[in-house]
Order: C-alpha cells, then sequence, then structure tokens
C-alpha cells in the first residue's frame, strides 16, 4: 500500500518512498506514475472534493529508488522548485558498485553530454557544445565479497549524473547494463538508492531530514546490517 510508504506528510509537502521500476511523471509507456497514485491516497485520505493538486518538485530514473517530495499547494511548489534550483537541498544516494573504487573517498568533477536519441549520457571534454559541469563526491561505506556499498552527495543534478560518473571510473552500478553491468537485476531495477533529502521547509522554515529505508532485496539488506554492526 502507497500509505505503508510515505516518508513525511503535511499540508504543504508530501514525501515517498519510490520502489524501483515506478514513474514519477507520466511517460509514452502509459504506466500510472506515483503522483497519480499519490492523488488518490490524498483524496481518500481527506476526503477532497474535485481535483487534488500535487505538483512534481524533482525526479529520479525509473530503476532507482529513494525520497521523491511533491508540493500539495502552488506556494510550497514555487518555493521547492526554487530551492532546487538554487541547489539549497542536500541529496545522499546509496549505491551498490560492481567494484571498490581506488580511493575511499573522493571528488569527481567531469563534463557530460546528453545524447537525446539513446537516452543516455557520456562524460566528455569541457569544450563540446552542449556539455555540462558535473560534480559529486563519494565515500566506501562497506563491502562484501563482490560488491562495494558508496554513499554519494551530488552537487549538481544532471541527466544520469552519478551512473555515468561511477561508471567512467570503473565502478559500475549493479544491474546498470546501460552504463556497463555485466548482467541486470531480475526486477529490472539497479542499485542507487535516494538514500535522504535534507532541505528546509518552504512555509515553516524548518530543517527537514527524510530518509528511506532502502528496497526489500537481500544485497541491500546485507550492507544496512552491516552498517549497523
Amino acid at each position: 500500500m502507497i500509505s505503508d510508504r510515505i516518508l513525511y506528510e503535511d499540508n504543504h509537502l508530501i514525501a515517498v518512498n519510490k520502489l524501483p521500476g515506478e514513474i514519477v511523471q507520466g511517460d509514452k509507456t502509459g504506466d500510472e506514475p506515483l503522483g497519480e497514485t499519490l492523488k488518490r491516497y490524498v483524496k481518500a485520505k481527506y476526503d477532497k472534493p474535485g481535483e487534488v493538486f500535487l505538483g512534481v518538485v524533482h525526479r529520479l530514473d525509473r530503476p532507482v529508488s529513494g525520497v521523491v517530495v511533491f508540493a500539495r499547494t502552488s506556494k510550497a511548489l514555487a518555493r521547492m522548485n526554487e530551492l532546487f534550483r538554487e541547489r539549497r537541498t542536500k541529496k545522499v544516494y546509496w549505491a551498490v558498485v560492481q567494484k571498490t573504487p581506488a580511493e575511499q573517498r573522493a571528488t569527481l568533477i567531469d563534463y557530460l553530454v546528453k545524447i537525446e536519441a539513446k537516452n543516455k549520457s557520456f562524460v566528455t571534454t569541457e569544450d563540446r557544445p552542449g556539455a555540462s559541469r558535473s560534480w559529486l563526491d563519494y565515500q566506501v561505506l562497506a563491502t562484501s565479497d563482490r560488491y562495494t556499498l558508496l554513499e554519494v552527495h551530488p552537487h549538481t543534478g544532471r541527466h544520469h549524473q552519478i551512473r555515468v560518473q561511477l561508471s567512467n571510473i570503473g565502478c559500475v552500478i549493479k544491474g546498470d547494463l546501460k552504463y556497463g553491468a555485466d548482467r541486470s537485476n531480475d526486477d529490472g531495477s539497479i542499485h542507487l538508492h535516494a538514500r535522504s533529502l535534507t532541505f528546509f521547509h518552504p512555509v515553516k522554515q524548518e530543517e527537514l531530514v527524510i530518509t528511506a529505508p532502502v528496497p526489500d532485496d537481500k544485497l541491500w539488506k546485507f550492507f544496512e546490517q552491516s552498517l549497523k554492526k
């Protein structure tokens, strides 16, 4: 049930733990987007007549899981859009990769270009037309016999940024065939999870830290347990 995945809710915002495979907004597949599912939830819970307003603040790629925030009023949407545009949010991702990076923690700065026809981004040179500077920090949190768990802090929000930049240093995300994984995950997911989002509430002006539990998956649960030891 969608109600079991609500991470935060008030009159202005609603945050949900997105499952891998869900889409945030409608696309050409015709599958129901998460926003529509949440509209039904809000309409039923508060017995709202007519259309329910729910504004998309940001998105996650379809195979990615984790925190997604929606605005319940136009005022909250405008203010949240401003927060994201001015990068006054702190995003933390967890990524399970196939290879341990050479450095336990590092900063990656690359220039990426998006090829629309392939829905894919590539590392390129600074002088290429359309190239965007992309910046993230990562650190190793835990390792298993085959995989490594990284915590990633993106400072820019480029198309497929984390996936591309980690792949570029040889640390392909588990299941991410598009960027070099040797095989897909059975459910079509990739092991990239939007773990937390921190920002100041657009109306209350209090700091909010919204954290999403990892998916119900053996490898995710292994790493979650290993961090508790």
